[in-house]
């Protein structure tokens, strides 16, 4: 008869690997994803500026983390394509339409159309501050701010001598009057006590874009052969103008202040073609809207703007970015 001693120490032996199996085994529990809780329908500008492209990226996967999923359409500056981009998200029943209006004015019946089937609208980048529409709220640039900033960048960039500016617009967007309202208020204050005047000569029609930019600036050029500034209200049409500037040969003479800071904007800072930038944050903007949207779906106040202020950007700053070559 064998010892209880040994009995046990054969027990131990023959269940000691099926409990090695059992540990091996076992997988520790993993984070489960989000439940899906509907679509964000998102319709902007134009993904042709790869500043929208930012907004619409950062929403998709700040959205991804709350359970969301999202549909992002470019609506290429045609108001007609972005209110039949709002009826069909109002069609798909989704649970909130984020836009930049392609034209405030003319998106107000569309948003309507989405208020009265009660689903959250939220606008980006660029604002709807016409009457009779419900907002949840806007995400924006400090675009009045920015435009200050633009013009105290020009006018360090001009100096005591003062000058001739014209100004590449793009007026059916909201946030390009207000930049252009800001540029405009600083010039003015500096005019009424500086003793060289910086003269505000034409205001064009940038399109927002490097081709009009380019064609607005040409036209400046041959009204305003001693022309010394340009003030663009996006890095598009900056680098449009500048493609113009180079081809007279007046690089010597004429400045370029624009907005935005996009990448090949950052980089014609820091290789002097444009002198300054106020830089905005689209990173910033799609990360906020989606927190909106979530804040309010738990019952909780939304403010009803969110105004997220730029930086100065100028060559120093260039110099010491690493994103740059």
């Amino acid at each position: 008869m064998k010892s209880p001693l040994l009995l046990l120490a054969a027990c131990l032996f023959v269940l000691a690997p099926g409990c090695k199996k059992a540990a091996d085994t076992a997988k520790p529990d993993s984070p489960a994803a989000p439940a899906k809780k509907g679509t964000i329908g998102v319709t902007l500008l134009t993904l042709q500026n790869p500043f929208f492209k930012v907004i619409g990226d950062h929403i998709t996967a700040e959205a991804a983390k709350h359970g969301y999923d999202t549909i992002v359409l470019s609506a290429d500056t045609d108001v007609a394509r972005q209110a039949n981009h709002v009826k069909d998200f109002i069609v798909k029943k989704c649970v909130a339409i984020v836009l930049s209006p392609c034209e405030s004015r003319s998106i107000v019946p569309v948003i309507q159309e989405a208020n009265a089937a009660g689903i959250p609208v939220l606008t980006v980048d660029i604002p709807c501050n016409e009457p009779g529409v419900k907002l949840l709220t806007q995400v924006a640039t400090d675009n009045f701010g920015g435009g200050k900033e633009a013009g105290h960048a020009m006018i360090e960039a001009l100096g005591a001598a003062g000058g001739k500016v014209a100004i590449l617009h793009f007026k059916q967007a909201e946030s390009c009057r207000l930049r252009v309202k800001g540029f405009r208020e600083v010039i003015d204050a500096h005019n009424a006590k500086a003793a060289a005047k910086i003269n505000l000569v034409m205001e064009l029609d940038g399109g927002g874009a490097k081709d009009v930019g380019y064609k607005a600036a040409a036209d400046a050029l041959q009204a305003h052969g001693d022309l010394r500034g340009v003030f663009a209200i996006n890095d598009p049409s900056a680098l449009g103008a500048r493609a113009a500037i180079e081809k007279a040969g007046k690089t010597a003479q004429i400045v370029i202040v624009g907005f935005d800071g996009q990448p090949e904007g950052k980089q014609a800072i820091k290789d002097g073609k444009i002198y300054a930038d106020p830089i905005q944050f689209p990173d910033k903007m799609g990360i906020e809207i989606v927190r909106a949207i979530v804040k309010h779906s738990k019952g909780e106040d939304v403010p009803k703007e969110m105004l997220i202020p730029t930086s100065l950007y100028r060559k120093a700053d260039g110099m010491k970015d690493a994103s740059l070559k």
